[in-house]
Parts: C-alpha cells; structure tokens; sequence
C-alpha cells in the first residue's frame, strides 16, 4: 500500500471518529484516538496484505524425499484470523489442510503461508475454504486430493446483531480423490476429528 493510499484510509477513518465523538474537527479528538485514524489504516494494510500475494509467488515443491510419497499429508489446526467483508469485524480459528501429493512433495511452511494469502483479504470463511482447495489443486501443486476444514468464531455475530458468544462454524472443500474415494475422504475426516497427539 502507498503512503496517499494509506493517508486516504487514515483521513476518511478520521470523519468516522468525528462522527462518533461529535467533534467538529480532527483537532478536536480527544488525545487517546487523535493518531487511531493512521494506526487503523496501517491495521487495514495488513489485514488485506493478502491481496498483493498469489500462492504462485511462495509454492516450493520438492522431489527429493517424494519417493513412494502417495499417501495423506496433514497439517492440522494452522491458526488464522480474517476479517468479514460484509461488516469489517474479525474472524477467527483453526484451518486443517491435508493433500495427497503427486510426484513432489510441498515444504510444510506452505501449508500456512497459502492459508494466510486468502485469509488476508476481506473474506467469508466458505470462499477461505474453498480458496486453499483449489490452490492446492492448481497446476502449481498439481495435488491428486486435498482436504480443507476450517473451524471459526465470528464477531459480527458474537458481538453485534444475534450477540450469542462461543459458537463455532465449520466449513470443509474436498477435491480430487479426496472427494472421489470414499476410503480417503473417511481417511481425512478420521484424522481431522481426532485428538490431537502428546508432543
């Protein structure tokens, strides 16, 4: 984000607060929010980071270590936080990604890096989950399967309209043979809904 782009952020933010303080002018914020409008703005930069980045840009695939490599590879529980595009309000929680890989084999650190490119974007937690699927199909992974489940806590519903704390929505997307073989989609349901082992 440029600096002007960041300034226009901070000044629009600026008349909102002047709204909600009823304050003529940005002199007469209170002090405590006098520079809220710039560091909301650079919130707002990071929070939609995501949109600079495709999963293209950070895929690293491996052949060494991929021999024989068919079978289920799970990643579970990657934390994320996302913002909701139809009130600006976090959301939050776990995603679980697993693949099936096709001759090579992603370095692990990716599995959170493509998560965290579609979840820095204004989003709804269904197009997040369906999002990393199809970035792990895509002819830069080229998966034989992927899983995706992710589980999350809204706040536009925990603490405004309906206001009812702790509930959880879970969204899942399978692809391939994940979706096509009912043994692997048992497989990765199996994995997903387990405990977690002792580390």
């Amino acid at each position: 984000m440029k600096q002007f782009e960041r300034e226009a952020i901070a000044a629009n933010f600026g008349r909102i607060l002047k709204i909600i303080e009823k304050v003529p002018d940005y002199k007469d914020l209170r002090p405590g929010i006098q520079e809220t409008p710039m560091r909301f703005a650079k919130a707002v930069e990071h929070w939609t980071s995501g949109y600079n980045v495709s999963p293209a840009d950070i895929i690293k695939l491996f052949e060494d270590g991929a021999d024989g490599c068919d079978e289920m590879v799970i990643v579970r529980d990657i934390p994320f936080y996302s913002q909701c595009e139809h009130h600006f309000a976090p959301f939050f929680g776990t995603i679980t990604i697993a693949y099936i890989p096709n001759k090579k084999i992603l370095g692990l650190s990716k599995f959170s890096r493509i998560a965290e490119i579609f979840c820095r974007r204004l989003q709804v937690q269904e197009r997040i989950t369906n999002q990393i699927a199809e970035a792990f199909m895509d002819e830069a992974i080229g998966s034989l399967g992927v899983g995706v489940v992710v589980k999350a806590r809204h706040m536009c519903c925990e603490s405004r309209g309906i206001a009812k704390q702790g509930s959880f929505t879970i969204t899942s997307a399978l692809r391939g043979v994940m979706k096509e073989q009912p043994e692997t989609r048992a497989e990765f349901m199996s994995l997903v809904n387990s405990l977690p082992p002792s580390l």
